[in-house]
């Protein structure tokens, strides 16, 4: 690409980034109609990674930040729909096989990552963000065992890359096996790696094959927000961890704790313990959260697509891939059989 081409891309891609924005967050099927619900979450995904591959990203530090609080803001949002017993009646099922397959993820992904001779703390960082959630266990660990900038962003772009990934085939795939809504809710909870994807998925899956639910998506948020607190013990045993086996200061960092998530507790008992005298007032305000919080995701995957730009896939390398792809697929597979034969 020449010089002259690079500018003019730099000054139309500026300007198309905040128009696209304001796009994805317009009420489209408010304001028209349900039948012109434009923007799907894959859609905002997908046009996303088409401007970052075309455009590159202007706003970088902005993008970053606007996916990581915009995520945060939605899922609190989210919990003002959700009704606590129920969903952690519903929960419940998936709660076992949460624990035992944060932990196999982790031993395997070491493992893993020593036989194939990858980086130690990048090895770490990617089995801690495909056993628990993502971008948001790495950025709770890395500082933790000190990686560095370039460890962080491989792992980073790993995992973003499978986000991607997994938001355009789990919904057709959970069509094709005959999942059910709570089936699929719980599946893409433990095999999505990212909180907003998996939330992303959920929404796309009610919204293809059960038109006016929410089951699947409001599953597939609890489960996965609870086992997102596993980031907390995660990040304790990593000080411990690094701390004895490497004598060089490894794991003395503070730990960052998902306050978010608590916040998405709290919202969910103030919908569930709201007096029915205050009800009458307070569900249409209820609602409206989560409506917003809904179009706040939509803009929040076109900005994780506009992140995965052509130098993140090439910054990835190989064997981080084939690592990061092998336990995404035991997992992906295991959680399958297992919602497929213990759930209905």
């Amino acid at each position: 690409m020449t010089p002259q081409s690079k500018s003019l891309t730099a000054k139309i891609g500026a300007p198309l980034y905040w128009i696209l924005l304001v796009v994805m967050l317009f009420p489209f099927d408010i304001v028209f109609g349900e039948q012109y619900q434009l923007i799907t979450p894959p859609v905002a995904l997908f046009a996303g990674l088409i401007f970052a591959f075309i455009f590159g990203i202007p706003y970088p530090k902005f993008n970053k930040k606007l996916s990581k609080y915009l995520l945060q803001a939605s899922v609190v949002g989210l919990g003002f729909g959700m009704n606590l017993q129920k969903s952690l009646q519903s929960g419940a099922e998936g709660m076992l096989f949460t624990i035992v397959s944060v932990i196999g993820v982790m031993i395997i992904g070491v493992w893993l990552g020593r036989y194939m001779s990858i980086n130690e703390k990048s090895s770490y960082l990617i089995s801690s963000g495909t056993a628990i959630c993502g971008g948001s266990a790495i950025a709770a660990v890395g500082p933790v065992i000190k990686a560095d900038q370039n460890e962080m962003a491989v792992s980073l772009g790993v995992i973003f890359i499978l986000n991607a990934i997994a938001l355009f085939i789990f919904p057709p795939l959970g069509h094709l096996f005959g999942l059910s809504q709570t089936q699929f809710g719980t599946w893409a909870a433990i095999a999505i790696h990212d909180t907003s994807s998996v939330v992303g998925a959920g929404a796309a899956f009610d919204q293809m094959y059960f038109p006016g639910s929410t089951e699947a998506c409001d599953l597939a948020t609890l489960i996965k927000c609870t086992r997102a607190l596993w980031i907390i013990p995660l990040a304790f045993f990593t000080m411990w961890y690094f701390r004895n086996k490497n004598k060089g200061g490894e794991g003395k960092a503070k730990v960052s704790i998902p306050w978010f998530i608590l916040l998405f507790v709290v919202a969910m008992i103030i919908n569930t313990y709201t007096p029915e005298s205050a009800m009458g007032v307070m569900e249409p305000v209820y609602k409206a959260l989560v409506v917003i919080a809904k179009k706040a995701l939509v803009a929040v995957l076109f900005a994780i697509g506009a992140s995965l730009s052509l130098n993140v896939i090439k910054q990835v390398g190989v064997k981080p891939l084939i690592q990061a792809l092998t336990l995404w697929m035991v997992i992906g597979a295991t959680s399958l059989f297992v919602v497929i034969y213990t759930m209905e």
